[in-house]
């Protein structure tokens, strides 16, 4: 075929070739054979080359030619540096993002790496960085100083040998936890001298200071146990995975499928031809001819699609403070099926507020506080008058009550027990900040400001605790100081009473309670007070009535509940229970056993006080945004370390579980068998939230993983509580793989980091609980109810734009390769490319790519109507924005297209080929301007913008592309007339069905905008 090439046609010539072939086509009729040169006749016009001309050489004086000649270097390249620009582009746009986000990751991580601590030598005091902490050394950490380590705690400057520090970079809880040093090197009277012997001390957990809490008061001295990767935080998250969004995923495997059709368009080709000649080079020309079918700038448009969508979340001023993290996934914002959240902190404010007061017989409520008081403040004023009377302090009038309990006590002295009980049985701490202007020694600062109230702040390891002190003091009666060994607390006279602290029995998750015996230093009378939760203690108080009733109520409505009672010890009861009880505490085996059935003797037919009732704020707004997230379709998980009872109680109370709905409590189970009968007994309910703790969720998922999955997976509502950070990333990941459906994770604290990593889409709430889980996340938000506008705004809207992005990219691509393929099998399957050199490259970019683009602005709805109607939300999880359905729609559309354009080209021309470039190039971006016009559902004016833009470039580039087109044809009516008859017909069917589908099939957003 390619045996006469003349290499330089002059264009008269080829104009008159042109018309010969013409009228020979006519006359021969459409079947006729065309002469064996109409390829090599195509790639001469294509290429035109300029005219030569006579040309004038001065022989020895180059310099003096008046016209430029090419260099003489031989090129066998068939690219140069341009060609590559739009492909480096592409890569150079994901590469920098990428390494912009990981550089950001890496700056977080220097910070806390380059922190400087005090280090204790034999030589004195060094400074190191948190980095070169080696296990063994001996770290001074200050106060507010984050902990670089696990160490265990040697020395505190506090003279009462322990301190607090905030854990909540840990385990996501606000309250501080008091720690204890070990007390041999506590009492060294100073550092680094060894006189004593040795000294076996068993360490316990309350010795130990764990790495990321915060030193709360006072400076402390520990040895560090383990360092980096081996530290209790770190052992705690899991490793960080790069994110893929799945409509990513999707579009790989659309772009697959695009591969495959032109492979098949190329071999098809190949084989109309009649595998002529070496066939295998003619295949790769198709294949290099076709390859705009690949759409590689898809991947840009995406990647600046997704900058587009960070920075609009991001300057939404009704969600401020947002922030993105990984820019990569905002379309899975708007997939998303599952929501797994944080409770404290997440849901909660984990703020608590005294509610209610309920004993037996009476309730007192906020309203009637009051009365409270005036109750307190008579006890009180009458036990002074009267002891003032007898002149005898250590027989106050109570003390007959007690010793007779058969008569009927006064509700003024049942109540005053219940307030001193609960003022008395907690582990609260008072904590005096130092007055501006106070400096020196502590005991001098604490003399100088004692008991003032404008300074105290409580500490405890619950907030629940603080509450209740916080409410003794409001009605009266105050903690001021508390150590290791005493309590005080001041009257509404202003009288200090002082108690001994004997015995202190801690909360623990299994008892459920806590206790503590004290000894009034006034009377000498010893009293054992308990408080905890009413599973706990209702076996152990005497019989009543009330309890099981009034305990339902307040857990109705959404009140954290504490039965409180007391029981009076004589000296010799006390001295027998001390003496079993260091007994118990010294034997090896089975400890944790003996020590607990020495308390429990004594839990024994106390006297019940009261039952309170302790609200935790919820977050702003929180049971509408959980409504909402119901209302689009995403089931509600909530995984939390908090107790079953508290977790069941702000599930009612955020509405996260409704009124009408039962729940289904996972009962306790540790072996197989227990596992199997509590799943069968949970499969007979229908419609109902469960609610499951870690351990029986540990012990179903090594047995049961798949039943367990598929049941919880069809509840409404589940409920984890006594989740570690690890097996909250489990329950994630379980949920991804038995469902396959998109998941998101929402927690404030460092012990829902390994979640958020996790999950397919992370937020992290930046508030009281530091900022560990906000770092970590993908997305950072200030508040919960910020979550709603995020996914039903944002989330839809991105995955909406970005899937109709995608779509248009590849439609660009397979239009211009339908064109392709015309135009090879009307001229015998020649493999040469009907558009050359920049008109390619300008059809990708400046001609077309800013409409294109244009669509990351387009909206089907304002961003109201969507949070308003958030079951808009629920289409999105089908995925039907983007699937081979529409895919092949869009292809469909391109096949027509192509075919239209480059027919109707090759129908309307007359004279020149040249013209069927000029006419079919100029249709073609006609038409990619109108489909885009077509495709937006909203105008923007920047759309409007890129539509004249890039149809103002191309007329204007016209100009300089004479090496493509005839300048003289293309300023006539003819061209006008040809090219606009060909758009119309490529388009106007288009815009017709259109129209029919959304009169016969609205979408559902078109109701609502209709």
């Amino acid at each position: 075929m390619a045996d006469q090439i003349p290499l330089y046609p002059v264009r008269g010539a080829a104009a008159v070739a042109s018309r010969k072939r013409a009228a020979y086509y006519s006359a021969a009729g459409p079947g006729a054979e065309r002469p064996g040169s109409c390829c090599d006749w195509l790639i001469n016009i294509c290429q035109r080359k300029r005219e030569l001309k006579a040309r004038t050489v001065w022989l020895g004086y180059p310099e003096k030619c008046e016209e430029k000649h090419p260099r003489n270097s031989i090129k066998n390249q068939k690219y140069n540096v341009f060609t590559f620009i739009p492909g480096g582009f592409v890569l150079a746009v994901t590469i920098v993002r990428e390494a912009v986000d990981e550089f950001r990751r890496f700056q977080r991580d220097k910070e806390v790496n380059s922190q400087l601590y005090s280090k204790l030598t034999v030589r004195g005091k060094v400074q190191v960085k948190s980095s070169d902490i080696q296990v063994g050394d001996l770290i001074i950490v200050e106060k507010n100083q984050r902990i670089p380590s696990d160490m265990v705690f040697l020395r505190t400057s506090e003279k009462a040998g322990s301190c607090f520090i905030r854990t909540d970079q840990l385990d996501g809880e606000t309250d501080w936890k008091l720690k204890v040093a070990v007390s041999c090197t506590q009492r060294l009277p100073a550092l680094g001298e060894d006189s004593d012997p040795p000294v076996h001390e068993s360490l316990s957990i309350e010795n130990t200071l764990w790495a990321s809490t915060i030193v709360a008061s006072g400076t402390v001295i520990g040895v560090v146990i383990y360092t980096g990767k081996e530290t209790r935080s770190v052992m705690n998250t899991s490793n960080p995975k790069n994110k893929v969004g799945l409509l990513d995923l999707e579009l790989n495997q659309l772009t697959k499928a695009l591969f495959l059709a032109l492979v098949a368009l190329s071999l098809v080709m190949v084989t109309l031809q009649g595998f002529v000649g070496p066939w295998y080079r003619n295949l790769f020309r198709f294949l290099l001819l076709f390859s705009y079918i690949i759409p590689i700038s898809l991947r840009v448009n995406l990647d600046m699609g997704k900058a587009a969508y960070g920075w609009m979340i991001m300057r939404d001023e009704n969600i401020p403070g947002t922030v993105v993290r990984t820019s990569t996934i905002p379309e899975e914002l708007g997939r998303l099926v599952y929501l797994l959240t944080d409770k404290t902190g997440t849901l909660t404010q984990n703020e608590m507020i005294f509610k209610r007061l309920h004993l037996g017989t009476v309730s007192y409520g906020t309203d009637t506080m009051d009365e409270i008081q005036s109750h307190v403040m008579n006890s009180y004023s009458q036990m002074y008058s009267q002891a003032s009377g007898n002149n005898a302090n250590s027989t106050p009038p109570r003390k007959a009550q007690s010793s007779a309990p058969k008569v009927r006590k006064s509700v003024s002295s049942r109540v005053h027990e219940a307030v001193k009980a609960i003022a008395l049985c907690h582990n609260v701490t008072p904590v005096y900040e130092a007055r501006a202007g106070v400096t020196g020694e502590t005991e001098y600062a604490e003399v100088d400001q004692d008991f003032s109230d404008e300074n105290r702040t409580y500490q405890a390891s619950s907030p629940d605790e603080v509450a209740l002190v916080q409410w003794t003091e409001s009605v009266g009666l105050t903690l001021v100081n508390r150590d290791l060994t005493s309590m005080q607390l001041r009257t509404p006279g202003g009288q200090i009473l002082t108690y001994c602290i004997l015995q202190m029995f801690p909360f623990t998750s299994e008892s459920k309670r806590m206790g503590v015996i004290v000894r009034d230093e006034a009377t000498a009378e010893i009293t054992f007070y308990m408080k905890g939760a009413d599973v706990a203690m209702s076996t152990i108080v005497q019989y009543n009535d009330w309890l099981e009733e009034e305990c339902g109520n307040m857990a109705r409505e959404g009140l954290r509940t504490l039965v409180v009672a007391k029981r009076a010890l004589t000296e010799e009861q006390y001295q027998d229970f001390e003496s079993r009880y260091s007994q118990a505490k010294l034997s090896v085996h089975d400890r944790m056993l003996k020590v607990a059935a020495v308390v429990e003797s004594l839990e024994r037919e106390m006297e019940l006080l009261c039952l309170t009732g302790v609200e935790d704020q919820l977050q702003a707004d929180v049971r509408p945004t959980l409504e909402m997230l119901r209302n689009a379709g995403i089931k509600i998980w909530m995984l939390t370390g908090d107790k079953l009872e508290t977790a069941t109680c702000i599930a009612k109370s955020s509405h996260l579980v409704s009124r009408t709905q039962d729940i289904h409590t996972f009962r306790p189970v540790t072996s197989r068998g227990e596992a199997h009968l509590e799943l069968n007994a949970f499969r007979r309910k229908h419609d109902c939230a469960l609610v499951i703790s870690g351990d029986s969720l540990e012990v179903c998922l090594r047995y049961y993983e798949h039943e367990l999955a598929e049941l919880a997976c069809q509840c409404p509502a589940v409920v984890c509580c006594r989740c570690s950070p690890t097996q909250k990333a489990r329950i994630v990941k379980l949920l991804q793989q038995r469902t396959g459906k998109r998941t998101c994770a929402i927690g404030d604290g460092g012990n829902d980091v390994s979640m958020i990593q996790a999950a397919d889409c992370g937020i992290g709430i930046e508030g009281k609980e530091g900022k560990q889980a906000s770092l970590a996340a993908d997305f950072s938000i200030t508040q919960f109810k910020h979550i709603g506008r995020l996914l039903m705004v944002h989330g839809r809207s991105s995955y909406k734009r970005s899937a109709a992005l995608g779509q248009f990219v590849m439609h660009r691509g397979l239009i211009i390769s339908t064109m392709q393929a015309v135009f090879s099998s009307v001229f015998y399957f020649a493999s040469v490319p009907l558009y050359q050199g920049f008109l390619m490259v300008g059809y990708a970019t400046i001609y077309t790519m800013f409409p294109v683009f244009s669509l990351v602005l387009d909206q089907d709805v304002k961003p109201e109507m969507a949070m308003l109607y958030p079951e808009l939300y629920k289409d999105l999880t089908k995925g039907r924005s983007l699937s081979f359905k529409t895919f092949l729609v869009w292809v469909l559309i391109s096949i027509y297209q192509g075919g239209i354009l480059m027919y109707g080209a090759l129908l309307l021309f007359e004279s020149e080929f040249v013209h069927v470039v000029a006419i079919s190039f100029t249709a073609l971006i006609l038409t990619e301007l109108l489909m885009v016009a077509l495709t937006v559902r909203t105008w923007h004016w920047l759309m409007v913008v890129a539509e004249f833009l890039s149809l103002g470039c191309y007329i204007a580039s016209l100009a300089f592309l004479n090496e493509y087109f005839d300048v003289a044809f293309i300023t006539t009516v003819t061209f006008l007339w040809k090219v606009s008859a060909i758009t119309v017909v490529s388009c106007l069917p288009l815009y017709v069905l259109k129209y029919l589908k959304r009169k016969l099939s609205p979408p559902s957003y078109s109701k609502l905008t209709s």
